[in-house]
């Protein structure tokens, strides 16, 4: 898997090379700043863009916005945003683009299975969100509820999907069969209005319906 990695720290951006390598990532450039990582990508067209939210001139959101110019320039690359802020700003922008997402907190990425997991969910157009990032979100929605008619457990089961859980570890978190997880995400995807599909297309759908994107 190619991988283009946006971050101003050079110590850190030297050790996030050694962590995604050991995660079976190819790292084919690493960049400090937004305008190096939307150049990067044009050139090589890797699988993921890793990048950071707060780098130069401002930090504030510089890696959010470079992101979507990733996303609008070079429309199959995914994003793996990874660091130690949740920003709001932007963010739903990027998660309204459509899969291939995700939105990790540094200090949180504790396994190399983790990250490797969450590269691959990625690339696949799926979407992972750190728990904090979910909360974040969710608390910034429309003021128009479409998850109103979903009960309690339902919307348990919908902040786990959003995490990137799979239906193993959701029935594992909540201490339910895997029958009633696939029950409680049917009827999710009936409230939400999303058809059958033969991929994960809904997942998504329902995930940026949640976040309210």
């Amino acid at each position: 898997m190619k991988v283009v990695l946006a971050e101003d720290s050079l110590l850190l951006r030297e050790g996030l090379v050694r962590l995604l390598d050991e995660a079976g990532a190819n790292v084919v450039a690493a960049v400090g700043d937004g305008d190096g990582l939307v150049a990067a990508v044009q050139e090589h067209r890797p699988d993921v863009a890793v990048v950071d939210v707060r780098m130069p001139p401002s930090f504030t959101d510089e890696g959010l916005r470079a992101a979507l110019e990733v996303r609008r320039t070079v429309p199959g690359t995914a994003i793996l945003v990874l660091s130690q802020y949740v920003e709001e700003s932007y963010a739903s922008d990027l998660f309204a683009a459509g899969g291939g997402v995700g939105y990790l907190l540094k200090d949180r990425v504790s396994k190399l299975a983790d990250l490797s997991d969450a590269l691959q969910r990625v690339a696949d157009g799926g979407t992972v969100l750190d728990p904090e990032v979910v909360s974040a979100l969710f608390a910034h929605r429309r003021r128009r509820d479409p998850l109103a008619e979903l009960s309690p457990r339902e919307r348990e089961v919908m902040g786990l999907i959003a995490e990137g859980r799979t239906n193993t570890a959701i029935g594992r978190t909540l201490v339910i069969s895997q029958g009633a997880v696939e029950k409680h995400i049917s009827s999710i995807f009936t409230k939400l209005g999303l058809p059958p599909s033969g991929d994960d297309h809904r997942r998504v759908m329902a995930v940026l319906t949640w976040l309210g994107v």
